[in-house]
């Protein structure tokens, strides 16, 4: 398909650290929402190179799809607990990484989603409604209260960094 390869070379990487944040630092897990995302890609790859945003609809079928996945996990086991390197702006620090990856994966799946479309991947509240398939509401509601929940598990301290 034309400039399907070309599209998941250059997306590849950017879907994968997305789904780190998603899953909580579960790189296995990770890796298979990117390849079930590439594939979902693939198969619609006619009607999605057209669209406007191809990358965008990639990252709407990554966060379906870890939805998707959390809704039918049967159980809460972590396959690793070994988080992949991930470029923080602006900070070095790997404790703070790992500090903010931890507070993360505290978080129910659906506010952890919340959070990393609106900002890590500085979504819109429309934006972020439509890839979740909820209201804009339910994202304004889940932001505030995902917020207030990393800024509880950060501590005074920390808490600074769960400012929008």
């Amino acid at each position: 398909m034309d400039g399907y390869g070309d599209f998941a070379t250059a997306r590849a990487g950017h879907l994968y650290r997305s789904a780190c944040l998603l899953t909580a630092g579960d790189t296995h897990l990770a890796e298979d929402l990117v390849q079930e995302t590439l594939g979902r890609v693939y198969v619609r790859w006619g009607r999605v190179s057209r669209a406007d945003n191809p990358a965008g609809y990639a990252q709407t079928v990554l966060t379906r799809a870890f939805l998707a996945h959390q809704r039918r996990r049967s159980s809460t086991e972590r396959s690793t607990a070994v988080f992949p390197e991930l470029p923080a702006a602006g900070a070095d620090d790997p404790s703070l990484r790992l500090t903010l990856l931890d507070a993360l994966a505290r978080l129910p799946a659906k506010d952890r989603a919340v959070i990393v479309l609106r900002y890590w991947e500085d979504r819109s509240v429309r934006e972020t409604a439509d890839a979740m398939n909820v209201s804009s509401a339910a994202v304004r509601t889940r932001c505030v209260r995902a917020l207030a929940r990393l800024r509880e598990l950060l501590g005074e301290e920390l808490g600074e960094y769960a400012v929008p």
